[in-house]
Parts: C-alpha cells; sequence; structure tokens
C-alpha cells in the first residue's frame, strides 16, 4: 500500500480545511493537490505546491517582449507561438514541488535530470522501510536483440517463473541482512548509513522534486516518451495527467509541438524538398548516415 491510514488522514484533512490565497490558482490542479497517485506496487506522486498556470506564462512573455507579442491574438495562440519558436523563460514563470515514491533504480536515471531542486529520504538517520518494486510478469522481458538499452520479448512459463522468484527472494534476504546489521536490542551493529550499502537498487526511496515547467517539459518529452524505460515512464505520465489539469493551454502546445512534432535537420530538409520536386532519394545520395536514415524513413517513409 502506498500511502499508510494516518498519511492518508493527514492528507484528507489538509484539503479539508482550505485557505483563501491571492495568488494566482489553477482550479485544474487543486484538484491534485496532496492526492497521491499511485504508480507501480508501492510508490507514488503527490503535489505539494505548485506556483503560476497558463496566465502566468503569457504576462512573463508580454512583459518580456512587449510590443513584439501585440500581434497575437489571444492567451492560446501566445503560448503556441512561444513553444512553436523554442521560447523558454516565460515557461519557467511556473513551478511544482512533487512528493515522489520511488525504486532507487529509478530514482538514479530521474537524478540525471539536474535542473530542479532534490531532498531525498535518508537511509543514514532513519531506517528504510521494508518495500520492494518486483515487476509484473508482463514486464519481465528479455534483452532486446536491436537495442541496447531496451527491452524485448516477454519471459514467459519457467523462464519467468524462475526470473520473479530470484528477485523477490533477494530483495528479501538483502534486506533481513540490513535489518540484522543495524544497532538493535543492545548488540552495537553497524551504523545506518553503513548498513544501507546492502540495500538492492529495487528498495523504495522518497524525495520531494521542485522544478520549473520549462524544464519540466524537457523531462516529459523524455521519459513519458514511448522509448521510455517503462517504471520511469510510468511516473512521468502521472505527472503529465496533473500537468495537463494545471496548464491546459501550455500542455496542448507541448503535445502539439514537442511530444507530437518531429525536428528536422537540415539535411532531412533538403531531401523533404527533393521528394517533393519528385526526385527518388537514396540513404546513399542523402548525405546521411545509416542511422539518421533510418529514423528520417520511420517517420516520412
Amino acid at each position: 500500500m502506498p500511502l499508510s491510514p494516518d498519511q492518508i488522514a493527514e492528507i484528507e484533512a489538509a484539503r479539508s480545511t482550505p485557505r483563501p490565497t491571492l495568488r494566482a490558482v489553477s482550479e485544474g490542479m487543486e484538484a491534485h493537490l496532496y492526492r497521491a497517485h499511485e504508480v507501480l506496487d508501492h510508490g507514488f506522486i503527490r503535489v505539494i505546491d505548485y506556483m503560476g498556470d497558463d496566465a502566468a506564462i503569457v504576462q512573463a512573455a508580454r512583459v518580456s517582449y512587449g510590443a513584439g507579442t501585440k500581434h497575437v491574438s489571444n492567451d492560446e495562440g501566445l503560448i503556441r507561438y512561444l513553444m512553436r519558436h523554442w521560447h523558454s523563460t516565460p515557461f519557467e514563470m511556473c513551478e511544482i514541488k512533487l512528493h515522489v515514491k520511488l525504486p532507487v533504480f529509478v530514482a538514479r536515471q530521474w537524478i540525471r535530470h539536474r535542473t530542479a531542486n532534490v531532498n531525498e529520504y535518508s537511509a543514514r538517520y532513519s531506517i528504510l522501510d521494508r518495500e520492494f518494486y518486483i515487476p509484473a510478469p508482463e514486464q519481465l522481458a528479455a534483452q532486446s536483440t536491436v537495442n541496447n538499452q531496451g527491452r524485448g520479448a516477454v519471459l514467459e512459463g519457467a523462464e519467468a517463473a524462475r526470473v520473479l522468484e530470484m528477485l523477490k527472494r533477494d530483495a528479501g534476504q538483502a534486506f533481513d541482512s540490513y535489518e540484522q546489521m543495524l544497532s538493535q536490542d543492545g548488540q552495537q551493529g553497524l551504523a545506518r548509513e553503513l548498513a544501507r550499502m546492502n540495500l538492492p537498487m529495487n528498495t523504495y526511496t522518497q524525495w520531494y522534486w521542485k522544478t520549473d515547467l520549462h524544464n519540466l517539459f524537457h523531462f516529459l518529452r523524455l521519459r513519458a516518451d514511448a522509448h521510455a524505460q517503462y517504471e520511469i515512464r510510468v511516473y512521468a505520465e502521472a505527472i503529465a495527467a496533473c500537468v495537463k489539469d494545471w496548464v491546459p493551454l501550455a500542455y496542448a502546445a507541448f503535445e502539439d509541438y514537442r511530444m507530437g512534432g518531429v525536428t528536422l535537420s537540415a539535411k532531412a530538409i533538403a531531401v523533404l524538398k527533393r521528394r517533393l520536386a519528385g526526385e527518388v532519394v537514396t540513404q546513399e545520395d542523402s548525405g546521411m548516415s545509416k542511422g539518421e536514415w533510418r529514423e528520417f524513413e520511420g517517420v516520412w517513409g
């Protein structure tokens, strides 16, 4: 269970005592505040706080660019213009703070996005809970034969059972040793900061993660993509659902230009122009590498 009964009661108590405010409020995001959105088997994301809304993006852009944006007739058009032309600073006016519970190996992948403020649960001071991520059977897959960092066919039958048993057994044994090493019941034991090194990567950790909307969109573009690892992608998808309610105009532009759009190189543009002119273009005379050509064909045929 991601949240204990006491934590759920604390959340409900906070939501039952709203306070008036003069700051910008997003009704869509208010519905998400504090509530835990479950992810994986023991994880969750919770919106703890946020600043700004679609109007804050527009306000910042008009201050920044002044008369240069007056030809844009409405907020949606301006936001789409900003997204289309890669203007980033107006989107930095919106911020969000999340409470995330996630497996350690997902956290290590997540922390590569170095554009946020992070404070993680400290296993130097506190004893971790006995909670591990154990993949659902449909997520147990072999190594891909075409992608060095991806998954291939789903394991089945005896092989799936063998792997699942090892995951459960090893996690449990490691945590048993962790508990036995700690200073307790009168024995001297080992310091928590050292005992934690024996824990497996599928142990759950927690952190507060605060970032602005511009950098959050970059995170979502990479981690909510179909090619991202499943275990981080489901977190990104849960966050994206909150962002869509928070800044619907900005999120719609993001979906259109980033998630659903394609960036073309100068060589790719040249090939498209030649094709439109009726010329048959091959990889050999395109000026592209085999990898570039494969990606080009994946979008344009």
